[in-house]
């Protein structure tokens, strides 16, 4: 039988992993990590068969304790990851999806975004555009075929969250979406952090 532990365990989508490490290196975090591939985001059928497999070994280290760091929309549109949560009975987070976490969460990227026209990048999400591009062109679609698949949005708002100005600029100059960038916008931490600690304290609530 595994040995349980005491502390919680954050279960995350890797696309918050550098923000969440930071968190840790700076104190203001102290918990257990998992992180599951931001790369099987292509496929929701593979997020959730490696997720599932995921819960499954970290419940039998961390049972009751668990945190999942994930969006109410990362399974698809109808509620499936709160049903996921709910199944293993954990706690998840209290956001849509990881640029919701990054803006504090609670719905707030639908109102920083209410016409659905805007493409927000942080820069796990930035990092996972650049692999699927080039994923795109190993399987042969054009460049003008990938930047289609962007029609009808109004440009990208790049969210600096760990207070690096330069890899900004060079993911500005180096994703070639098609897309104006509308805004740079340092946003820090704070948010993201007063997300996961929200859920982290009903997870004690719930184990009390």
């Amino acid at each position: 039988m595994s040995k349980q532990h005491s502390r919680i365990c954050l279960v995350s989508c890797s696309g918050l992993k550098e923000e969440i490490m930071k968190l840790v290196k700076q104190g203001d975090l102290d918990a257990d990590l998992v992180f599951v591939s931001k790369y099987f985001h292509v496929d929701y059928a593979q997020v959730e068969q490696n997720l599932r497999r995921v819960l499954e070994k970290t419940q039998q280290r961390y049972a009751g304790k668990i945190v999942l760091v994930y969006g109410d929309l990362c399974l698809g549109q109808n509620g499936e990851m709160k049903k996921l949560a709910e199944e293993h009975g954990i706690v998840k987070v209290d956001a849509v999806n990881c640029i919701d976490c990054l803006l504090g969460g609670k719905r707030k990227f639908l109102e920083a975004d209410p016409d659905h026209n805007l493409l927000f990048l942080g820069p796990g999400m930035t990092e996972f555009f650049k692999h699927f591009k080039e994923r795109m062109l190993r399987e042969n679609v054009s460049e003008d075929d990938i930047k289609n698949l962007f029609n009808g949005l109004r440009g990208i708002v790049f969210l600096d969250t760990l207070g690096d100005k330069d890899r900004v600029k060079r993911d500005v100059e180096t994703l070639d979406t098609g897309l104006p960038t509308l805004e740079i916008r340092e946003i820090g931490l704070e948010n993201l952090k007063q997300v996961i600690f929200e859920a982290i304290e009903r997870c004690k609530k719930s184990n009390t």
